[in-house]
């Protein structure tokens, strides 16, 4: 594991294929809808900072990283990066069987149950802004399983380890929601304000585009238990 001065995180594991980093609370992973092209490269980005540490300053360099799939910018952990288009194909073509993805996220509320799944259908409001569960037969509306177990109960809140069957946007934070449970200081799904989102995501396997091996990297919680 290492870090660059021009690097806003540590880069957990780099070689010709893929490039894995530890990606903090508060950072897009790519840019927002900006016109233009010098815009866009211009914005604080994991993806912006990752093309700068690879083109080492050479204006004309044409190194570059490709998005294979995202965290929002208020969850932090592991995330990876393929350095081709090929290889972002590679994992694009079938993301859910390809890879394994763990979180650990505080809630609201105590969750009186030791584990559970919630499966439902999910489909973007058209103005981009939320995601919620539809009925199945919705067009555009996409499958999502979320699994999930109790690791610590407060008061107040209850510690879970949560593991992705599908990756659709904000798939942890729509269910735990609509469950009456919306993640800690998620303001937009219905939690109260907090210092940060209380999302990170722990794990990330994956299967090597050339080895064809499982290589699993993990990030520290950030949460005390």
């Amino acid at each position: 594991m290492h870090s660059s001065s021009r690097l806003k995180f540590n880069i957990l594991y780099e070689d010709k294929f893929v490039i894995v980093i530890d990606k903090p609370a508060g950072l897009l992973t790519t840019h927002t809808q900006l016109w233009g092209r010098k815009a866009r490269e211009g914005q604080m980005t994991a993806e912006n900072c990752l093309n700068d540490y690879l083109r080492k300053g050479q204006a004309k360099s044409r190194l570059r990283v490709w998005l294979v799939h995202r965290l929002d910018r208020d969850t932090s952990g592991v995330m990876m990066f393929a350095k081709s288009e090929e290889v972002a194909e590679f994992f694009r073509s079938d993301w859910n069987r390809l890879t394994d993805k763990t979180y650990i996220a505080r809630v609201e509320g105590r969750i009186a149950e030791d584990s559970g799944v919630f499966e439902s259908s999910l489909k973007e409001d058209p103005d981009g802004y939320k995601v919620r569960s539809v009925p199945e037969s919705t067009p555009g509306a996409k499958k999502a399983r979320t699994e999930w177990q109790v690791l610590v109960r407060s008061k107040k809140f209850t510690l879970v380890e949560v593991v992705l069957k599908s990756g659709r946007k904000n798939q942890i934070r729509v269910h735990f929601s609509e469950a009456g449970h919306p993640v800690v200081g998620d303001v937009k799904y219905g939690a109260a304000k907090a210092p940060r989102l209380f999302l990170h995501a722990k794990k990330l396997a994956f299967v090597h585009p050339e080895s064809g091996q499982k290589m699993e990297f993990s990030s520290n919680s950030p949460f005390k238990r």
